[in-house]
């Protein structure tokens, strides 16, 4: 790696000592008051050292400050630009002075200006030493560096350094990873899913904010916590008391992707200082991949041990779970929403593929073409084209109303009347709870066995009558 490293360094420094300038791959900013806007148009390598044009689409900028040396800038237009001596691939400072104000002012930049040719994928200052591929789990990696340092690498883009206790912070890194300097003990918890890992790594005492109410929590350990005032209600994850997580030290917010839909919360969060982390383990199409996030948080909490033993636990007990072989029954997996419409699952998702493994098929195979999302609607009449025949329905009561009994499902919707699975009585309700015990998935499973064996020995689903 350090030789092809070092021949890039030689190729590209000859092709550009005679000074040739090249546009970079990333050039970021951060900083200042968002009414200037600074490009990056080019850059140029001399004798080993890189220097780039920066502009300002403003002509009061007279100066740019490097590490207290002074370049002066040239006027066009209502541009003013310079060339400076700049470190690729690392966040480095400048302070640029403006005369638009009534006196002479400094602003402080943090720029990132990124060349790919010359990027070992390394962090500044850090050795890495491993990288660590999930086994089952698609939406994270974990890059491993000495000294304890892990990079965690989610999909949709966001990287996280965590920083062991007591070590510095690395000078440099790119704009966009966010630093958690362990110990993390004031975390605001909206993605409601994690908390059963946490709970399984013994670190619910860093739990300080929940985004639901003591009586909303399922699980009991949780409920327990809040009702000792050991974990607080801090607001829902669209709608967060800023003013207590502020005033509390809240170091850390952990989020579903529900956040997606509420950008401005994200962002303001992480304007008063709070990283957002987006837990993605709902879009993991094996089973094991959405337990297998309890590593992450075992990083995250300083439990590593820990988590790892709980997720080979895991493993296990679904690698003993019966041979499945051989097609059970067809079971559909849904729930109605306000507007009637019918909320299925991905067939790629977690849940049909925990059908599959206990020895059933789901329905329905094909709702939307490409579709990526965990759950899709559809109309009553395309679930009751799919769904019809099915041998078992399961109704979603954990993220609606339970059925109380099948006139309560026929009462939705006549339709239901004609289903096969009403008229054989096999129509079950998946509890409530079963979406925040992500620790246990493979109890699912074994519902699914019961429940096509006829035993009512279940810990998610009860029979529906």
């Amino acid at each position: 790696m350090k030789r092809h490293l070092i021949i890039l360094l030689l190729l590209f420094t000859a092709l550009f000592a005679a000074g040739e300038s090249e546009t970079p791959d990333t050039f970021i900013v951060r900083g200042g008051s968002g009414r200037v806007t600074l490009t990056c148009p080019d850059y140029r390598m001399e004798d080993g050292a890189a220097f780039a044009r920066i502009c300002f689409d403003s002509p009061n900028y007279t100066r740019i400050l490097v590490n207290g040396t002074e370049y002066a800038t040239q006027q066009e237009g209502k541009i003013s630009s310079a060339e400076i001596p700049v470190p690729l691939n690392r966040s480095f400072d400048i302070q640029a002075t403006t005369t638009a104000m009534s006196q002479p002012h400094d602003i402080t930049y943090t720029l990132y200006i990124g060349v790919d040719a010359l990027s070992d994928g390394t962090l500044p200052g850090l050795r890495k030493r491993s990288v660590t591929v999930p086994r089952y789990a698609k939406e994270f990696a974990v890059d491993e560096y000495e000294d304890g340092y892990a990079l965690i690498r989610i999909t949709e883009g966001q990287r996280f350094l965590v920083v062991p206790e007591g070590k510095p912070i690395p000078e440099g890194l790119h704009p966009d990873i966010r630093v958690l300097q362990l110990p993390l003990q004031k975390v605001y918890l909206a993605a409601t899913s994690v908390m059963s890992l946490v709970s399984a790594v013994h670190a619910l005492d860093r739990i300080a904010f929940s985004s639901i109410r003591a009586e909303e929590w399922e699980i009991p350990a949780a409920r327990m916590a809040m009702e000792q005032g050991q974990i607080r209600f801090a607001g829902k994850y669209d709608t967060p008391d800023y003013e207590l997580l502020v005033r509390e030290g809240c170091d850390l917010a952990i989020e579903s992707t529900m956040i997606g839909h509420s950008p401005k919360i994200m962002e303001m969060l992480e304007l008063l200082g709070i990283p957002v982390w987006v837990d993605r383990s709902s879009y993991e199409s094996h089973p094991l991949g959405r337990t297998e996030w309890i590593r992450l948080y075992g990083i995250l909490f300083g439990k590593r041990e820990e988590a790892d033993r709980f997720f080979e636990e895991q493993a296990s007990r679904i690698q003993e779970l019966p041979d499945p072989s051989g097609n059970r029954g067809t079971v559909a997996f849904f729930y109605l929403n306000a507007n009637g419409a019918v909320v299925v699952r991905n067939p790629s998702d977690y849940i049909p593929e925990m059908i599959r493994m206990a020895g059933g098929s789901y329905v329905p195979e094909a709702v939307a073409p490409g579709m990526t999302a965990a759950s899709v609607n559809i109309s009553m009449e395309n679930f009751y084209a799919e769904a019809c025949e099915a041998d078992y329905l399961i109704y979603n009561a954990a993220i609606d109303q339970p059925l109380r009994s099948v006139s309560d499902l026929i009462s939705r919707n006549p339709l239901f009347a004609s289903f096969k699975a009403v008229q054989n009585g096999h129509v079950y309700c998946a509890q409530r709870r079963m979406y925040q015990a992500t620790d246990t998935v493979s109890d699912f499973i074994l519902d699914v066995r019961h429940m096509f064996e006829g035993s009512e020995e279940m810990t998610f689903l009860t029979p529906v009558r």
